[in-house]
């Protein structure tokens, strides 16, 4: 029997008349069926336990598994791969099983669904292949469900809208394909939600409407139709939203002013309609807002520089017109408002911000440069980003680059032949890096290229400009050198993030020059 598979085991069960949950309370020892599917798992897998903190002498429920004093956490890489076992005398439940981190590579084993007593199960963080079998269904005493950051493949399972009593569910960072099951709308004490990233496509279900626990949804990067649903005014609980990288239409429903609960709202690339920003009006409690490129008209609510919480605002490539708020809080430290209809009048807490410095060179007609807008001298230049000068081996000298930018900064060139313009927030990093350097040697198609100009680079998770100044009229080639130096070769989690980025080149006539707009929007997934 110690080598039956789960698909064996739920029909042995079932022959005989066991519940699953009760066969898992055996003592494992004697019982061997749970400690057969764990084995099995993890020999596929290739893992297994250290035998100093569980699985003691042949017993899986043992050591840090059953100990109260061990601080156990199943986002922890402490005790990893690791269990929790819950045991009354001779009676263990697994109730809990992790392996985060490990690169573990493969599909995801069918005798794990035999371990029918789990509530919290994490396997983020691996190169898990195939698809997420509707097998999960048995595991319906499950609390905290997470396969984020794999490659999973296939459709998302509707079986696991028979897992009533999830209350954490993260599928995010995945391969999957098709929409989501309208069953996940059984879910209804779910209080987290992640599918960023995961590969879902279509509307959201209506189903989704029963959800009234949900107090984080994280659903960017996907490829999301239709219109934002109107039902999610009604989570009154919710407190993070994130939206961003899809193909919403419309608005944002005017029903979100009810949720005055937010402290963390991010939504973009909204298309064909529009809205205006009056359902911010009582989101006091806001700290992140983001609502870039969603065509939002008006003005600015003017009471949102009262908002105490509020430290990073968002609201470019819109269509807002009036001028930024009066006033603004201390906690206020990031904002960008560009590329909308604003007054080029700053307001007074302005006057020292990061952007009012060369704000000066970027209304029309380019006042900043002086005599070179009627006598343009330049002809061409290059930028080595986030690096030194460098002479290539074509004798071009690539300017240095590396001056400090953060999430809405400018920097204008000593020569005023360029600058360069930040904006965007990383996910939740407070000390955010936005260079990046790697002394790897890089092989090119280009034998001419200096592969010292690849070892340095700009990081934005927003937009991220350049602005070649006073030009000569003419015919211009441009080229741009992009190199990939964070993601690793598969199969490593840490190959699994997604690289997505615009390249618009607009070419400006003022006067007897041209500006060139290199505008490079990144997002890193």
């Amino acid at each position: 029997m110690s080598n039956c598979n789960g698909v064996s085991l739920v029909l042995v069960a079932r022959a005989v008349g066991l519940n699953w949950g009760w066969v898992g309370s055996w003592h494992l020892s004697r019982y061997p069926f749970v400690m057969s599917a764990l084995n099995s798992v993890f020999n596929q897998w290739r893992i297994s336990a250290k035998y100093d903190q569980w699985n003691i002498s042949g017993e899986p429920c043992s050591g840090a598994a059953i100990d109260t004093t061990v601080l156990w956490n199943i986002d922890s890489t402490d005790y990893n791969p690791g269990i929790r076992c819950d045991c009354n005398g001779t009676v263990c439940h697994i109730t809990q099983l992790k392996v985060i981190m490990l690169d573990v590579f493969g599909g995801i084993p069918e005798e794990l669904w035999s371990l029918t007593s789990l509530t919290h199960l994490n396997l983020a963080r691996n190169y898990l292949t195939g698809p997420l079998s509707s097998s999960i269904a048995y595991l319906t005493q499950m609390q905290y469900l997470s396969v984020g950051i794999n490659a999973l493949s296939g459709e998302v399972p509707k079986e696991l809208g028979k897992l009533t009593n999830l209350i954490v569910l993260s599928i995010s960072t995945n391969n999957f394909f098709g929409s989501l099951p309208s069953e996940l709308g059984n879910l209804k004490k779910l209080d987290q939600l992640y599918f960023d990233s995961s590969g879902v496509s279509g509307a959201i279900p209506s189903t989704f409407a029963a959800l009234q626990n949900l107090q984080i949804l994280w659903g960017s990067d996907n490829e999301l139709t239709g219109s934002i649903p109107e039902f999610i005014g009604n989570w009154s609980k919710l407190r993070n939203l994130r939206f961003q990288g899809n193909a919403f239409e419309g608005g944002i429903p005017s029903t979100f002013s009810k949720l005055t609960s937010l402290t963390d709202l991010r939504i973009s690339d909204l298309s064909n309609g529009s809205s205006s920003l009056a359902f911010l009006k009582d989101m006091t409690s806001l700290s992140t807002l983001i609502l870039r490129n969603n065509n939002i008209s008006g003005t600015i609510p003017s009471n949102i520089g009262d908002f105490q919480s509020l430290s990073q605002l968002f609201l470019g490539n819109n269509k807002l017109n009036g001028t930024p708020p009066p006033l603004k809080s201390p906690s206020l430290l990031h904002i960008d408002v560009s590329y909308n209809q604003l007054s080029a009048a700053l307001p007074s807490w302005a006057n020292n911000s990061v952007m009012a410095t060369g704000f000066d060179c970027i209304p029309e007609n380019l006042p900043c440069l002086g005599d070179i807008r009627s006598s343009p001298k330049y002809s061409d230049f290059a930028i080595n980003c986030g690096g030194p000068e460098i002479t290539s081996s074509s004798q071009i000298v690539y300017d240095w680059d590396n001056e400090t930018l953060g999430p809405a900064t400018y920097y204008e060139a000593s020569t005023k032949r360029w600058a360069v313009s930040n904006v965007g927030l990383f996910n939740d990093k407070n000390d955010a890096q936005y260079l990046s350097f790697s002394s790897s040697q890089f092989t090119t198609l280009d034998t001419t290229l200096d592969t010292e100009l690849l070892q340095t680079v700009r990081i934005s998770p927003g937009s991220l400009r350049y602005f070649g100044l006073g030009l000569e009229n003419g015919n211009y080639s441009v080229t741009l050198n992009v190199a990939e130096i964070a993601f690793l070769n598969p199969p490593t989690w840490k190959s699994l993030g997604r690289r997505v980025f615009d390249i618009y080149i607009q070419v400006s006539a003022t006067l007897s020059q041209l500006v060139f707009f290199f505008f490079l929007v990144l997002i890193f997934f």
